[in-house]
């Protein structure tokens, strides 16, 4: 009996050095800059529902929906997991699985849904399971949403960049290789965070705040908005130079509204002469995430392992 109960003790003590995944607010302490929006939805006499987006202040979001205000569905951590509502914004944390001690290289992830909502299971957790098996620590970063609140969403993105900085030692990550990682409209984020490190997008309010906000390397999956559909022109908030940093993009052509933001985006580095990889299938439409398994674009995740690892970005 007495063996039987060190085993279970052992079984369990494993099991939690395994699990180190944690959660945290990233304006935790300090007063988070910018607002907040609600969504309600009317019923129309036609039976469709209209959606209008409210702003507030994030006090009054407290007032009205207390000590939790973030609205999500599904199961936390699972693939059906998402956010209809961040008013407090967060990090969670999912360790390079590795038995080497060296610090880690991470990557910050964020989720798409058109700022309106999260994708947050299949485009964050699933991916920060995938990627922290190979090496790499994974952040998932739910900004706030709705509103297409995108300034808001960038300071956000800024500010984990930064905590994630502060904390490397804590944390145990390589503050010189962390980098962003989005899809959809989290793929505008990440790649205006990777232009638009050098704005100011709100006051310093701590320590963290004075260190930098660029993003070492940049991972594009299926990215919108980046680009006219058209003369492939970037949108306006997005200004690529030669210090922009390097990138992976994964794109199909059969996503017909936003191919074209990849692809400019793609061509504005290499006029810049900075480093991309650009993957371009042939067949595949929008936010498969890890999902297809039959078509070419399924091998998208295993070469970005590939890419990670030969950039020294993986463990």
């Amino acid at each position: 009996m007495f063996k039987k109960v060190l085993f279970l003790s052992a079984l369990l003590g494993a099991s939690f050095a395994f699990s180190q995944d944690f959660d945290i607010k990233i304006w935790d302490g300090v007063k988070m800059p910018g607002d907040v929006f609600e969504r309600i939805s009317e019923k129309q006499p036609d039976g469709r529902n209209k959606n209008t987006d409210v702003k507030m202040s994030y006090e009054d979001a407290i007032k009205k929906f207390g000590a939790k205000p973030n609205k999500s569905s599904g199961q936390y951590g699972m693939p059906n997991e998402g956010f209809q509502r961040v008013v407090e914004p967060t990090l969670r944390c999912y360790k390079a699985k590795t038995e080497s001690k060296k610090p880690a290289p991470a990557i910050i992830i964020c989720p798409g849904g058109g700022y309106a909502h999260l994708a947050y299971g299949k485009e964050g957790t699933d991916i920060a399971k995938f990627l922290s098996e190979g090496g790499t620590t994974c952040f998932i970063l739910a900004y706030r949403i709705p509103g297409n609140n995108r300034e808001c969403a960038l300071m956000d993105l800024q500010r984990a960049i930064r905590l994630v900085r502060k904390n490397a030692k804590k944390w145990n990550v390589d503050p010189e290789k962390i980098g962003v990682m989005g899809f959809s409209a989290g793929g505008h984020l990440s790649a205006n965070a990777s232009t638009n490190y050098g704005r100011q997008t709100y006051a310093p309010l701590d320590s963290a705040d004075r260190l930098s906000a660029k993003p070492n390397f940049t991972v594009l999956i299926y990215p919108a908005y980046l680009a006219d559909r058209k003369t492939l022109a970037l949108s306006p908030e997005i200004k690529v130079d030669k210090d922009t940093p390097m990138a992976f993009i994964a794109q199909t052509q059969g996503d017909f509204h936003y191919e074209m933001s990849s692809v400019g985006y793609m061509l504005a580095l290499r006029a810049a002469g900075v480093p991309v990889d650009f993957h371009y299938f042939h067949d595949g439409e929008h936010g498969y995430g890890l999902n297809e398994k039959k078509r070419p674009v399924k091998d998208w995740g295993e070469l970005l392992k590939t890419w990670l690892k030969a950039n020294k970005l993986a463990l």
